[in-house]
């Protein structure tokens, strides 16, 4: 019997949670394949709004490979970030993956554990000085990839990347069909989704949330 695709996705109390559930509504409709979440110790995580507490049952030290790592963002990667056993761990599960990804300032994450040094490599657009002071060089593109690396930007871009990895994972038609079953066609009312179009005031307020 052949092996599932294994794709792991770290949760952590303060996620985002469309970085995390946007992707895992995606990917977990690839043939093939098992999503799963962990955490530091198992039990309900988080998201950064409190309303969406997540069972993890899974420590992430009992995972030694997986073919996908998936970071997500959010506030709560702070303490990843000042967490020498979380970031070792990133660097280990990356050797042996297929690709790893991630969404929003995930990829700080990424590049506070040493993967992102000389690449251009995207994220929220608030965090681009964080991003880059670990190396990477930011680029406003909504996903980015490096042979196996893959950022995406902010939030949602989360699905996008994930209909790009579907496709790297299995074929072009699989990634379009998913989208189609997601009824994924973008049409947002206003223009304002990146910083280049939105203008001063809305970036200002959009500084006042979340």
């Amino acid at each position: 019997m052949l092996r599932r695709m294994d794709i792991v996705i770290p949760l952590f109390e303060g996620f985002e949670p469309l970085d995390a559930i946007g992707p895992y509504e995606i990917l977990a409709m690839v043939p093939g394949a098992t999503v799963r979440f962990v955490t530091a110790e198992p039990g309900l995580v988080r998201d950064a709004f409190g309303a969406l507490p997540v069972h993890v049952p899974t420590a992430y030290g009992e995972v030694e490979r997986c073919d996908v790592l998936l970071v997500p963002g959010g506030g709560g990667i702070r303490p990843m970030l000042a967490d020498p056993a979380f970031l070792d761990w990133v660097r280990r599960v990356h050797a042996g993956t297929r690709f790893t990804t991630s969404v929003c300032t995930g990829s700080v994450v990424l590049g506070a554990a040493g993967l992102l040094k000389g690449l251009t490599a995207t994220t929220h657009w608030a965090a681009t000085a964080e991003l880059e002071s670990h190396g990477a060089v930011y680029t406003a593109d909504r996903v980015v990839r490096h042979d196996r690396l893959i950022t995406a930007a902010g939030v949602s871009s989360g699905i996008d990347m994930a209909l790009r990895l579907s496709a790297l994972l299995t074929d072009e038609i699989t990634a379009q069909a998913i989208q189609l079953c997601t009824e994924y066609d973008p049409q947002p009312p206003f223009d304002t989704g990146s910083v280049a179009k939105a203008p001063a005031e809305v970036v200002a307020r959009a500084g006042t949330l979340g």
